[in-house]
């Protein structure tokens, strides 16, 4: 019964995404203000909190969902027919970036239809037992807001670090002899195997959004988790860490693709459009799961020395 119920819930909730994947395949690219990519994660990270679960879901409560699963699939349906030209022509009316704005949409509609859904099947307890998906959407939407209405380096603090980051990948290129780079605040000089290369990183492309996702799922995360706070910050710090690490190999992999590959920037757009997401969230995903392992392995070491000491 409880399998039964969970399984349900689990159709319920990313019902609307396997629609999207159905009706939109191709805009499943994993550029992060490129396609829907993400939408794909939170699924994961749905099923992957929710398996397993022991939890009977009344059964009442899916009824109250389908108005939502409904309104949902009737928004994506409609954008081909007017409703996305709709979104789109407001870009003029507030003066956003368009590259994000639609985008905006699509994250806010899922992200409020997977919270409310769970809210509805789990009650209150929803946030303790499958938070990761809604705020991994809500995080991306809350980005993709930043990002057209505060495009390039208008939003100043989430740009500060991105200098950093450029020197320091400026310092790798000439430690390993890959060609001649030189750096001025966001702004990358290269000069390879095919020519010069010019490069202006703002902070999305830095990858200081996937820090921000990354801090919102990884809280909601341990909040959940029960375990001492000490092992908690640890997680957390080491998953920053690596998530800083992961962007630096992005834009080290960029550097490198106009060093030795190519320096068209059609090609170049292309790699850029995938270099980052397709790193970002696999080590999430991954990341979060070598959490679960390490403190599951734990939790039943303490428990078979407890039965043993008995």
């Amino acid at each position: 019964m409880q399998n039964k119920s969970i399984l349900v819930g689990i159709i319920v909730v990313i019902l609307p995404t396997m629609f999207t994947i159905v009706a939109y395949s191709e805009s499943f690219s994993l550029s992060w203000n490129q396609g829907r990519g993400g939408f794909l994660f939170a699924m994961a990270f749905v099923v992957a909190e929710l398996v397993g679960i022991k939890y009977v879901i009344p059964k009442n409560r899916f009824y109250l969902c389908v108005p939502l699963i409904v309104l949902t699939i009737a928004y994506f349906a409609f954008l081909p027919f007017g409703l996305h030209d709709y979104i789109m022509s407001l870009v003029d009316v507030f003066g956003v970036l368009e590259y994000s704005w639609g985008w905006l949409f699509d994250f806010a509609v899922m992200a409020l239809f997977v919270t409310a859904t769970l809210a509805i099947l789990f009650g209150r307890k929803w946030f303790r037992i499958a938070p990761a998906g809604p705020i991994f959407l809500a995080g991306n939407a809350i980005i993709l807001a930043l990002d057209s209405f505060f495009p390039y380096d208008t939003l100043g603090p989430l740009q500060y670090i991105v200098p950093y980051l450029v020197q320091t990948n400026v310092w790798v290129i000439t430690v390993l002899d890959l060609g001649v780079a030189t750096a001025r605040d966001n702004l990358m000089f290269l000069n390879g195997d095919f020519g010069p290369f010019a490069l202006q990183v703002f902070w999305p492309s830095a990858g200081v959004h996937s820090v921000i996702i990354y801090s919102l799922v990884m809280m909601a995360f341990l909040i959940k988790m029960n375990i001492i706070r000490r092992r908690k910050i640890m997680y957390f710090i080491i998953g920053i860490a690596g998530t800083i690490f992961v962007n630096m190999i992005r834009i080290f992999s960029l550097s490198v693709y106009a060093l030795k590959v190519t320096t068209d920037p059609e090609a170049w757009e292309e790699f850029h459009s995938v270099a980052g997401e397709i790193m970002f969230l696999p080590w999430l995903f991954i990341f979060l799961l070598i959490v679960t392992a390490i403190e599951t392995k734990r939790l039943k070491k303490i428990e078979s020395t407890q039965d043993s000491q008995k």
